[in-house]
């Protein structure tokens, strides 16, 4: 038999461990699990994350590189060819820039053996559209070929028209909607500008980089244009 006074000291010591385990207990209160309504929601994100061309010069400097354009009436050339600017080269291995940049704008793109986009998903920031077929895209030009040409790209030779076609460092070359690329044409903004009204001031400033950087000329109707959409910049 245990004695009185060493049961009652193992009764304290019990009762005092009890009351630490409550104390602890109510100090770090159980996280409350989510409710099936809870963990069943899904916030729509809007369109993909836009995965695109680099991103172009800030409005300030588009505007002081628009200012130092030479403005010249617009004439073409004669004698202009799309072979002219040996476009689509080999990039890297089997990957020419057409498929580069394919990769480059769309989510989580696929390729075979050949470096073709099978499978992706592309946003294209001129109209807005969401594809996932690579074959409803065109890969677009910024300041289109035939513009260049009667911009001052005439006299180039041709290793810089080549250098213009392919060029994947500045903003010039960019996947979006084939019948909205081919809406454009070789039209400037003066002419033409993208459906999205919220991409007008990314369009400017590109166009203004790209044509700045190869020392092209703008006509007065284009630089107006230009000059409306960085207006648009926020």
């Amino acid at each position: 038999m245990i004695p009185r006074h060493l049961r009652r000291a193992r009764e304290f010591v019990a009762a005092a461990l009890l009351a630490g385990l409550m104390v602890a207990g109510a100090a770090v209160p159980a996280q409350a699990a989510p409710s099936p309504a809870q963990a069943s929601v899904h916030i729509p994100s809007g369109p993909p994350s836009v995965r695109s061309m680099p991103e172009p010069v800030d409005a300030a400097t588009a505007r002081s590189m628009l200012a130092e354009l030479t403005v010249s009436e617009e004439v073409t050339p004669p004698g202009y060819s799309r072979a002219k600017f040996p476009h689509w080269i080999t990039q890297s291995g089997t990957c020419d820039t057409r498929e580069v940049a394919l990769k480059r704008d769309g989510l989580d793109v696929q390729q075979d053996a050949q470096c073709r986009a099978i499978s992706g998903t592309w946003y294209s920031v001129y109209d807005g559209a969401t594809w996932t077929n690579a074959s409803d895209l065109d890969i677009d030009h910024m300041v289109p070929l035939k513009e260049a040409w009667k911009s001052g790209a005439a006299d180039w030779p041709v290793n810089q028209r080549r250098e213009f076609a392919n060029d994947l460092t500045l903003p010039q070359i960019i996947a979006v909607t084939d019948n909205v690329n081919q809406s454009k044409g070789d039209k400037d903004p003066g002419k033409w500008v993208p459906p999205l009204a919220s991409y007008h001031c990314t369009y400017g400033r590109a166009w203004v980089q790209v044509k700045h950087h190869y020392q092209l000329t703008t006509d007065q109707a284009e630089k107006n244009a230009l000059t409306r959409m960085l207006s648009t910049c926020s």
